[in-house]
This record gives structure tokens, C-alpha cells and sequence, in this order.
């Protein structure tokens, strides 16, 4: 009989970026740097102010208590600047499955390094540590930038949700799933750490 997988808070720590289990302390950091529209543009429900951020933490923290969630802040591991979050969510324990999501950065942190070094310490906790089977994201079909990030950490795309959300702007976005298992992960573990130069 397979055993449940236990997902517990957790610090995980990079050369580039620390991921801490979430809480309200990270809150003025989140707004400093996340206020950006850009930021939200693939969000079904922006928090784009300091009240909605409050929200956005208070409901992550929510998830986290009953269970489902397990969210962290992404702090820079330099100048310890929080530049944005990330998150373990809809946890199957007893399926041992869970998704990595709810992901933003801040504009003056992308494409540094931080965010595939973090993708790359939840890929390893979540497939070493907590013994998953399997690791799933999902994006707008029309964020083609979040769609092309996915693939390139070794997730395989499995199909989309057509007509799955609707946004908070009327608009109803069809959802692009895709996923990588526990045989998947050693051959894009040597890919992602050949990425970051630790190959």
C-alpha cells in the first residue's frame, strides 16, 4: 500500500533565490515589487493593489492551513529582496501528485536565473523529498511565454481545457495542462541544472 506523501513548510535554498514558507511578513516586499499590471496580465483575478496582495497572501495561507497548499515567497538570495511567490497547490497526498503555480516574478528579477533555479528546487523537493509521482502546471493557452517556460523545464503538454475560466474581465480562457512524472525527472534535472551552469 503506498504511503501519503506529506507536504510540510519547508526553506529551500538556491544560489540565486531562497524560497521561505510564505507569511504576512513578506507582504510590504510582495508590494514593493508586485503591483506591476504586466505582472497579472494571465491572472484570472488580479491583486494588483496592496489590499488585493493582503487577500492574495490571506487566501495562500488559507490553502496552506487546510492542507492544499503549500506557498513560499521567492527572495533573492544576494540582497534578500523578496521578488515574488510560488506555490505547491492542489496537493493529492494519498495521489501523490501535486501542482507547481501561482507563480509571478518581479520584472527586474526575470530572465536572472531566479525563477529556473526555483523551478528547480520545487521540482527536486517535490520529486526527492516528498516522493511525488507526478508534478502539473497550467497556463492561459494564450500566455504563449508561460506555455514556452513549461516545456523548456521538461514538462510534457497533456491537453487543454477548453472554455475553463472565466477571467475577471468577461473573458472565458481555455487552460493548457501539462505535467512531468518521477521517471521524467532525473533527464530534465541534468537539462535544468546544465541551464544554471551546475551541470
Amino acid at each position: 500500500m503506498t504511503t501519503m506523501m506529506f507536504v510540510e513548510p519547508v526553506v529551500l535554498q538556491g544560489r540565486h533565490v531562497r524560497l521561505e514558507p510564505l507569511s504576512l511578513d513578506h507582504l510590504e516586499g510582495l508590494v514593493a515589487v508586485g503591483l506591476d499590471p504586466d505582472l497579472w496580465q494571465w491572472i484570472p483575478t488580479p491583486f494588483a493593489s496592496a489590499d488585493k496582495m493582503r487577500l492574495y497572501v490571506e487566501l495562500a495561507l488559507d490553502e496552506q492551513k487546510r492542507g492544499v497548499s503549500l506557498p513560499f515567497a521567492k527572495v533573492d538570495a544576494r540582497t534578500r529582496q523578496v521578488v515574488g511567490c510560488t506555490r505547491f497547490g492542489n496537493i493529492e497526498r494519498q495521489h501523490r501528485r501535486l501542482e507547481i503555480g501561482w507563480t509571478w516574478i518581479a520584472r527586474s528579477h526575470q530572465r536572472s536565473g531566479v525563477n529556473t533555479e526555483a523551478k528547480t528546487l520545487l521540482l527536486s523537493h517535490a520529486f526527492e523529498t516528498l516522493g511525488a509521482h507526478r508534478v502539473e502546471w497550467k497556463t492561459d493557452a494564450l500566455n504563449l511565454r508561460s506555455r514556452a517556460a513549461i516545456a523548456r523545464l521538461g514538462a510534457t503538454q497533456e491537453g487543454i481545457f477548453r472554455r475553463h475560466v472565466v477571467c475577471a474581465d468577461g473573458r472565458v480562457r481555455d487552460t493548457v495542462y501539462f505535467s512531468m512524472i518521477d521517471s521524467e525527472w532525473p533527464a530534465a534535472k541534468v537539462r535544468l541544472l546544465g541551464m544554471l551552469g551546475q551541470g
